[in-house]
C-alpha cells in the first residue's frame, strides 16, 4: 500500500504538464487529490478522464490571493485537512531585457512567486497540524540565471530563497519543506511562455522530443516527497549547470551564452 493512500494532496496548476502527471500518479497511489487551474476546459477534461476518482477541481488564478485562500478553504471543508501541498502553477517568459516590458516581469513573478506564497500561507495551519509537506516546483533557472528568462529566473530564485527560509523556521515542527528543480521537461510551459509584451509566444524554441517527459519528472518528484529530500535537481544537464555555476561561474556564463545565442541572436 502506498504511503500516500488516503492522504490529501493539493497541487496547483494540475491541468497540464507536470502538474497533470502529478495528479494522475497520486490518484493511482490512492491519494485524494485537489487541483486548480485557470482553464476550466482543461479541468473539465481532467474530470472526464478520471470519473469517480477522489478529485477536487476548482478554477483559480493564483495571482489572486482571495481565490487561493478560498481554494484551500474549500479543500479543507471537503476533506478536513491537507497533507501535501505542491506549488506547481507557473509560467515562463522569453524576451531580452532591452525589449521586455515590466508587465511581463510582473506577471511571471505574480504567478511563480506570489502564487506559491498565497497558497502556502492559506494551507500552512493544516499542514503544520498534519506535520505534512510543502513543495515548490522551481527550476534550474532558480540556481542559474538564464538569458531571455530574466523574470523567470528572478521568480525561481525568490521561490528557492523563500522556501529555504521557511524550511529553517519550521525545522523542528515535523513539517517538511522542499523545492524541486526539473531541467528541461517536455510540457506546455514554453508554448505558454510570455513574450516581451506579456502575450503567449505560442511556440517552443526547444526540441521538446529530447526532453524528460512530464510523467517521468512527476515520478521523481513523488519519490523525493516520499523520502523527504531537501532538494531535487533533475537531469544530467541540470545538475551540470548547477555544479558549473557554483564552482566555475565565469565559464558557466560563457557556456550559457553560447547555448542560448547564435550570431548575437537569442535562439532558444
Amino acid at each position: 500500500m502506498s504511503v500516500f493512500n488516503n492522504k490529501i494532496v493539493v497541487i496547483t496548476g494540475g491541468s497540464d504538464g507536470i502538474g497533470k502527471a502529478l495528479v494522475e500518479q497520486f490518484l493511482a497511489m490512492g491519494a485524494r487529490v485537489a487541483t486548480c487551474g485557470r482553464s476550466q476546459d482543461k479541468l473539465n477534461q481532467l474530470q472526464v478522464q478520471h470519473p469517480g476518482a477522489p478529485l477536487f477541481l476548482k478554477g483559480v488564478d493564483v495571482r489572486n490571493e482571495q481565490e487561493c485562500a478560498q481554494f484551500i478553504a474549500d479543500v479543507i471543508s471537503t476533506w478536513g485537512q491537507i497533507d501535501v501541498l505542491i506549488n506547481n502553477a507557473g509560467i515562463s517568459m522569453r524576451a531580452l531585457i532591452t525589449e521586455t516590458t515590466t508587465e511581463t516581469l510582473k506577471q511571471v513573478m505574480d504567478i511563480n512567486f506570489w502564487g506559491t506564497v498565497y497558497t502556502t500561507k492559506a494551507a500552512l495551519p493544516s499542514i503544520l497540524k498534519q506535520k505534512g509537506v510543502i513543495v515548490g516546483v522551481s527550476s534550474i533557472a532558480g540556481y542559474r540565471g538564464l538569458p531571455g528568462r530574466s523574470g523567470y529566473s528572478a521568480s525561481k530564485f525568490a521561490l528557492n530563497g523563500w522556501l529555504e527560509s521557511i524550511k529553517t523556521e519550521l525545522l523542528h515542527t515535523g513539517t517538511h519543506v522542499m523545492w524541486v528543480c526539473p531541467g528541461f521537461t517536455s510540457s506546455n510551459i514554453r508554448n505558454a511562455a510570455l513574450n516581451k509584451d506579456a502575450k503567449s509566444q505560442e511556440e517552443s524554441p526547444m526540441d521538446e522530443g529530447v526532453m524528460m517527459s512530464s510523467e517521468e519528472c512527476a515520478g521523481h518528484i513523488i519519490h523525493a516527497i516520499e523520502k523527504r529530500k531537501r532538494t531535487l535537481v533533475l537531469t544530467f544537464t541540470g545538475k551540470r549547470a548547477v555544479f558549473m555555476n557554483k564552482y566555475f561561474p565565469g565559464l558557466a556564463d560563457k557556456l550559457t551564452f553560447n547555448f542560448f545565442f547564435k550570431n548575437g541572436q537569442l535562439i532558444k
